[in-house]
């Protein structure tokens, strides 16, 4: 059996690294897929297995163990915003939004992001796939003042960060992020949140993730950025062929 990539996503636990982290499960005959979670709980969540590791993002020694052996690195670690308690929707207004104390986008997108690009360079990984957001270009942008925490600032730097180590990358900076099935609609990538003014702003998580996939097999996707978005359900025609789509993303960030 030849020596199959293997491949680690943090973030395996949330939301969109959970779909990731299932298609390289499914995918066995191509990948050796390794997860990393920060709890015990999210481990039990994507089933418990012994290739899902525990660790701490935010200290660089815990997620040693699992880039151990790794060729590629798939980063799906975010900060998350809650709702601050109190908020009666009757009310009206808007609710306010909070991180929890030390789980601050500096935190998580900056310094967690960081640790793990530095871990992995160290490890000698030979790709790196980051998923992003949109919306990096406007400082003023609405996401930013979310419990203060200049989420897409942070968020950018790291982007910048990866750029910059020298290791191959693809960043991936993702619409509006849907719970619907993959594979349903024709996928877009834009560059400089252009696609923010259209009405193809928002892509399924699953596109995400398999999007994440199809960049490790591509070399059309590496050393590159580029904004996803995607046509409505029923319009145009579901992208089967992604190594002309990363062909059309020509930004290095």
């Amino acid at each position: 059996m030849a020596n199959l990539p293997t491949v680690l996503v943090t973030g395996a636990s949330g939301r969109t690294g959970q779909i990731v982290y299932k298609k390289l499960k499914e995918r066995s005959e191509e990948f050796v897929a390794k997860g990393l979670v920060r709890t015990a709980e999210g481990k039990e969540k994507i089933g418990g297995e012994a290739d899902v590791f525990i660790g701490d993002i935010r200290d660089a020694d815990t997620i040693t163990p699992a880039v151990q052996g790794i060729d590629a690195l798939v980063i799906l670690t975010s900060a998350v915003p809650k709702m601050k308690p109190g908020f009666d929707p009757t009310k009206g207004g808007r609710p306010e939004f909070i991180f929890d104390d030390g789980q601050y986008p500096e935190q998580v997108d900056w310094i967690g992001q960081k640790n793990q690009i530095d871990a992995a360079k160290a490890a000698g990984v030979k790709h790196i796939v980051l998923v992003g957001s949109m919306g990096g270009t406007n400082p003023d942008h609405p996401l930013n003042k979310l419990g203060n925490g200049n989420i897409l600032v942070w968020k950018r730097k790291a982007e910048q960060y990866l750029a910059d180590s020298g290791t191959p990358y693809t960043i991936i900076r993702a619409g509006g992020l849907l719970d619907k099935e993959g594979g349903a609609r024709e996928l877009l990538v834009g560059k400089d949140d252009e696609l923010l003014q259209t009405e193809t702003k928002t892509v399924p998580r699953a596109d995400v993730a398999e999007v994440c996939i199809q960049a490790l097999v591509f070399e059309e996707a590496k050393n590159k950025a580029f904004d996803l978005g995607s046509k409505p359900e029923g319009t145009g025609s579901p992208t089967k062929d992604f190594k002309a789509l990363f062909s059309q993303a020509t930004a290095r960030f």
